[in-house]
C-alpha cells in the first residue's frame, strides 16, 4: 500500500506538489514495496494499488474532489484542535499512526514534506530516501549535492519513507473515483507539541512559492546592465505566465529581492523550460536549476557556462534577443 501526505494550501486545495506526488505513487505501484497489493479494507471502484491521501486539518469538498481525480481510493482525514497548527513531531506520529508496517510512506519534497518523513522515518525505524526523481526495476534514482549530482539505491526493510522532488513528474488525472473519507479519534501526546507553529506571518515580498512552482521560469544576471533594466524579460514573464528568477550578483547589487534568487543560496527549481538570460553560470546559480527540463540561454559570451550547458542557446544581447521574442509572441497571439 502506498500512503502520500497531502499538503493543502490556506484554501483548503491540493498543491500542486502534492499532485505531483500523487501522480508519482499511481503510476509506480508496482515498483513500490506493496504498491500494487490490495488494501486490507474494502473500498469501491478503484482498482488495487490506487494511493491513499493523508489530508491534516481541514478538508474541503473540492480538495475531495481534486483527490478523486487524481486516483486517490482513500483519504485519511487527520482532525483534532492539537493539530490545528502545524506541529511536525505531532503531525508526523498521527501520520504513523495510521501508516501501515509494510508499503510506501512519501510525500512532495517541500520543506514541510521532508520535515515530516524524516520524522516519520525515525519513529517507524524506516529508511528513508529525499528527492527521489524515478523509480523502476533497478531501484530508486534520487538527486543529490543540490541536484548536481544522482544516487541510485535501494531501501531495506517493510516500509520505505520517500520524498519525490519538485516536477519529478506531471500531475496527471485519471478516471475519477469518489475515496473514501476515514476519520479517526485521535490521541495527541503533550510531548509532540512542545514545538508548534504559534503564527504565521505572510509577507510577500519574501514569498518563493511562485518561483518553485512555476512550470516556465525566466531568468536574469549581470547582463542586464541595471536596476532598470528587466522591462523586456519581465514582459516575457508576463506572456509565458512564469516567474522571474535572478542570479546572486542581481541580489546582491540591490537590483532585485533576495526572494527572486535562484542558486545554492536561493530557491532551487525544476522548471518545464528555464530561459537564462545575461548569467554566466556559476556553480552555485547551475546547483539551482540541475532539475529544469529544458534549458535556454541568452548570452553574449559563447564560451560561458550556460551557453555550454544550455539546451538551446541564443547568442546575442539579450534585450534585443529578448524584446524580439516579446514581439513575436504578441505578433501570433494577435
Amino acid at each position: 500500500m502506498t500512503v502520500v501526505f497531502v499538503e493543502t494550501d490556506p484554501a483548503g486545495e491540493v498543491t500542486l506538489t502534492s499532485a505531483e506526488a500523487l501522480t508519482f505513487a499511481r503510476k509506480n505501484p508496482q515498483l513500490l514495496p506493496d504498491g500494487g497489493a490490495a488494501t486490507s479494507r474494502e473500498v469501491s471502484g478503484p482498482p488495487p494499488g490506487s494511493p491513499e491521501g493523508v489530508v491534516i486539518g481541514r478538508l474541503n469538498d473540492s480538495a475531495v474532489e481534486a483527490l478523486g481525480r487524481l486516483g486517490v481510493s482513500v483519504i485519511h482525514h487527520l482532525e483534532h484542535p492539537d493539530l490545528a497548527e502545524y506541529s511536525a513531531a505531532a503531525w508526523a506520529q498521527a501520520i504513523v499512526d495510521i501508516t501501515p508496517e509494510s508499503g510506501t510512506l512519501l510525500a512532495s519534497g517541500t520543506p514541510r514534506g521532508m520535515e515530516l518523513m524524516a520524522h516519520a522515518a525515525v519513529r517507524t525505524g524506516a529508511r528513508m530516501a529525499a528527492n527521489v526523481i524515478a523509480v523502476d526495476e533497478e531501484g530508486l534514482l534520487r538527486q543529490v549535492h543540490g541536484g548536481t549530482a544522482f544516487e541510485r539505491l535501494r531501501l531495506d526493510g517493510g516500509l520505505q519513507v520517500l520524498t519525490i522532488a519538485g516536477h519529478a513528474c506531471t500531475p496527471e488525472e485519471t478516471t475519477t473515483t469518489v475515496p473514501d473519507i476515514i476519520a479517526y479519534d485521535l490521541t495527541v501526546a503533550e510531548a509532540d507539541l512542545a514545538t508548534r507553529v504559534q503564527r504565521t506571518e505572510v509577507e510577500a515580498a519574501d514569498d518563493a512559492s511562485g518561483l518553485t512552482s512555476a512550470r516556465a521560469v525566466v531568468g536574469a544576471g549581470r547582463g542586464v546592465g541595471s536596476e532598470n533594466g528587466f522591462a523586456e524579460v519581465l514582459e516575457l514573464v508576463d506572456h509565458l505566465g512564469g516567474a522571474l528568477g535572478v542570479s546572486r550578483v542581481v541580489t546582491g547589487l540591490g537590483w532585485r529581492p533576495h526572494s527572486e534568487q535562484v542558486g545554492q543560496t536561493g530557491s532551487r527549481i525544476s522548471p518545464d523550460v528555464y530561459i537564462a538570460c545575461g548569467i554566466s553560470g556559476a556553480i552555485q546559480h547551475m546547483a539551482g536549476i540541475e532539475g529544469a527540463k529544458t534549458l535556454v540561454a541568452i548570452n553574449t559570451d559563447a564560451e560561458s557556462t550556460m551557453v555550454q550547458r544550455a539546451d538551446y542557446a541564443i547568442i546575442g544581447d539579450l534585450h534585443e534577443v529578448v524584446a524580439a521574442v516579446n514581439e513575436e509572441i504578441v505578433r501570433r497571439r494577435s
